[in-house]
């Protein structure tokens, strides 16, 4: 299955102070090199249209054209001879919960092990992992499993939020949270922060962007992942 994979793992697809998708353009571009066509899943959002109609514009600006699968008469067909996908942000329960009522895991997994390019971000992240059960998301809607992709073999936490020290909230902080997975769980969490993302080529995971990601192991203390480096789970 991961042989030939090629992933493009996004926290955020807005960053304070920019626009949708600036902060990564570059990396995009640089990750997509000669595609030129993008197959889009709006699934994570309510309003479908003009998410898509956001994305054709946003990727019209870096020159590549976007198809978004929700307005194709055969999803599946669209996967099969699509050079790239974009997984778009949103809910996660909502985005896994449509893959699932379309059937389309299994035919995305099999193109991505093919060289189908995969660019996911927040909600499209998250489901790369086994499952989505690191997510921050409200289970708004309840998919038929919390099963996810698998496309890497670690969990994942976008929008990964370190605590405050001056505040007077007095519930679990994201660490405490994603250490309570690891009580019950044996598999990493890699979270990352606004402004990190991944770039996953076979077998190799780098960190890139301009925060920390932080990888997390049962049994042991939170690791910083500084951008550049490669994550080492072992």
């Amino acid at each position: 299955m991961k042989t030939n994979r090629r992933l493009l793992l996004i926290s955020n697809s807005t960053h304070f102070g920019r626009g949708y998708l600036d902060h990564v353009a570059d990396e995009i571009l640089d990750f997509l090199g000669s595609t030129q066509t993008v197959l889009f899943f709006p699934y994570a959002l309510h309003d479908q249209d003009g998410y898509a109609a956001k994305g054709k514009a946003r990727f019209n600006q870096m020159g590549i054209e976007l198809t978004s699968i929700h307005q194709v008469p055969d999803p599946r067909q669209a996967i099969d001879h699509a050079q790239s996908i974009f997984v778009g942000g949103g809910n996660t329960f909502r985005l896994l919960n449509t893959l699932y009522e379309l059937d389309l895991l299994e035919t995305i997994k099999q193109r991505v092990s093919e060289g189908m390019l995969y660019l996911g971000a927040s909600a499209g992240s998250n489901i790369a992992g086994p499952t989505i059960r690191t997510t921050n998301d409200m289970p708004i809607v309840e998919p038929p499993s919390f099963e996810a992709l698998g496309l890497v073999s670690f969990q994942l936490n976008p929008h990964y939020i370190d605590a405050d020290p001056q505040t007077t909230h007095m519930g679990e902080t994201r660490e405490e949270r994603l250490m309570q997975f690891l009580e019950d769980n044996e598999t990493p969490v890699l979270a990352l922060r606004e402004g990190s993302l991944l770039r996953i080529e076979n077998e190799r995971v780098l960190l890139k962007g301009f925060t920390n990601g932080r990888l997390f192991r049962k049994g042991c203390e939170p690791v910083e992942v500084a951008p550049g480096s490669e994550v080492v789970f072992g």
